[in-house]
């Protein structure tokens, strides 16, 4: 077994049914994980922001945002098996709430919203959603039958 690590801002791709893809500890950050039953194909990318600054990536990778990330992994799917947005089963997982009192950001609920925004955009259908509280979500998904396992402890800012 081999375990493709995707960090923050990454994405992994894998066809083989020995893989699996992980990461760690997200809080506010989400991680959206595409998985084609039909082609054994699966994606995960650990998104950090809404979207880049004035629209522009610079010089970080584009899977650090949903605006960019999600409709990368989508195309790199599509190009790697041939399905189609409709044929995936997509799950998200993180957006935690910081427990700071004054936590005016809200970057946990904003990247949940933000990457329903881009799923809807892609007519692409969330078929189960973690996300939210007040913990840290550890991840493994299964390329063999895109099942996915959570691991969850308390956050402590």
């Amino acid at each position: 077994m081999t375990i493709k690590v995707v960090g923050i801002g990454e994405a992994a791709f894998s066809d083989n049914p020995k893989d699996t893809l992980k990461t760690y500890a997200l809080s506010t950050c989400v991680a959206v994980t595409a998985y084609c039953s039909i082609h054994r194909v699966a994606g995960m990318v650990h998104i950090a922001l809404p979207s880049p600054l004035y629209g522009n990536v610079g010089t970080f990778s584009v899977f650090r945002y949903a605006s960019t990330g999600i409709p990368q992994v989508f195309d790199t799917i599509r190009a790697q098996c041939g399905c189609q947005a409709r044929d995936l089963m997509v799950r998200i997982y993180g957006g935690a709430v910081a427990s700071k009192p004054n936590d005016h950001f809200m970057i946990g609920p904003r990247n949940v919203e933000a990457v329903m925004q881009v799923l809807h955009s892609l007519n692409a259908k969330c078929h189960y959603e973690d996300t939210g509280g007040n913990i840290s979500r550890t991840l493994e998904m299964n390329v063999t039958d895109g099942r996915i396992n959570v691991t969850a402890l308390p956050l402590a800012f």
